[in-house]
């Protein structure tokens, strides 16, 4: 028996039981809570995802599941239901994004660094744009999801963290005040990311970008949120556009050494590095609208210093890269060949 395996028909026999029993009873019967994560949806009713898992597990394996065998959450309850063809929602809205804090913190500096009621124009227009945005699954959604009522809270979030404000500040998170933050330091910079964002998802340009590869985002330090960051990649990874470029440089007598540090992946590879380098998109994201990428935009650099490029906010040019690197190069070759070992020894062994 393995737990998990549970068919389309075990889960409507369940499905049936909970009907005929009622919520409390069935939920008492089997003892299990009311799902807190995700619920089962099923021709217009909502359902405890986990006690429904675990009674479908009766009608395909003898026995109910108990409650700590398995968890509601996504990988077991919710997964499993899935797989068996069902939709399942969450009950608990997903946290706030980056990207939609950046626009409700445009709204609150617009308004002077206060909040806004629910019924106000700007907080019911704010919504529906929120509601639009390719940042949360529609199954991570519930009927609340980003009203006029959680956007006019996110509101006084921070207008209540706004250095100025006297009172005491409401449930915001972290992410808010660091969001804020940015707003007070270069007001002018951020107003031109929600713009964009804004203009983004209005043109439609963001809605159909990738969504895989947000793992990979996660080691990106992107300031304006992960929408434009995945315009930036989207274009960076153009095929067409990355081979225009590599055809330019080699026309005019350029090799593809990494503008950067210098590699050459032919040079070190061979054959198989032949013709390969990766392209990075220099124009800032809060400057990079929906205009054509031409290809000045465009820096021809190695895998590691694309990587570096981007992991920490502001990104450098590679020009400003290949001065830090050569100022390390340059700053090693002061160091006599024996201390540079051992000094290479002791970090390699946590002693320095």
């Amino acid at each position: 028996m393995r737990i998990g395996a549970i068919t389309r028909d075990a889960v409507l026999k369940a499905i049936a039981e909970y009907d005929q029993l009622g919520r409390t009873e069935f939920l008492a019967r089997y003892g299990f809570n009311e799902s807190l994560s995700y619920v089962l949806v099923h021709e217009g009713g909502w359902y405890d995802s986990k006690a429904i898992v675990g009674v479908a597990h009766k009608w395909d394996h003898g026995r109910a599941l108990l409650p700590a065998e398995f968890s509601g959450g996504k990988d077991h309850a919710a997964a499993w239901l899935k797989r068996a063809g069902f939709k399942v929602k969450t009950v608990k809205n997903p946290d706030w994004a980056r990207d939609e804090i950046i626009l409700a913190c445009h709204l609150v500096m617009a308004n002077g660094w206060k909040g806004l009621d629910a019924n106000d124009q700007r907080v019911i227009e704010l919504s529906n744009l929120l509601q639009l945005m390719p940042i949360h699954a529609e199954t991570d959604r519930n009927e609340k999801f980003r009203n006029p009522n959680g956007v006019a809270r996110k509101t006084f979030d921070i207008a209540t963290r706004h250095p100025d404000y006297q009172g005491k500040p409401t449930n915001g998170g972290a992410l808010d005040v660091a969001v804020l933050d940015d707003f007070l330091a270069k007001p002018a910079e951020m107003a031109e990311v929600a713009q964009l964002i804004r203009q983004g998802i209005a043109t439609g340009d963001l809605q159909g970008l990738p969504l895989d590869g947000e793992e990979e985002l996660d080691d990106y330090s992107a300031p304006e949120g992960r929408l434009l960051m995945r315009r930036h990649r989207s274009r960076e990874r153009n095929k067409n556009l990355r081979k225009k470029k590599i055809d330019a440089v080699l026309r005019q007598g350029g090799t593809l050494a990494c503008e950067a540090c210098g590699f050459d992946f032919e040079e070190v590879y061979g054959e198989r590095g032949d013709g390969y380098i990766e392209c990075h998109h220099v124009v800032p994201l809060h400057e990079a609208g929906e205009g054509r990428t031409k290809l000045s935009d465009l820096a021809l650099i190695c895998a590691n210093c694309h990587r570096m490029t981007h992991r920490c906010a502001p990104w450098p040019t590679p020009a400003e890269l290949r001065a830090l690197i050569e100022t390390r190069r340059t700053r090693q070759n002061r160091i006599p060949a024996q201390q540079r070992s051992k000094s290479a020894a002791e970090e390699l062994t946590g002693l320095t």
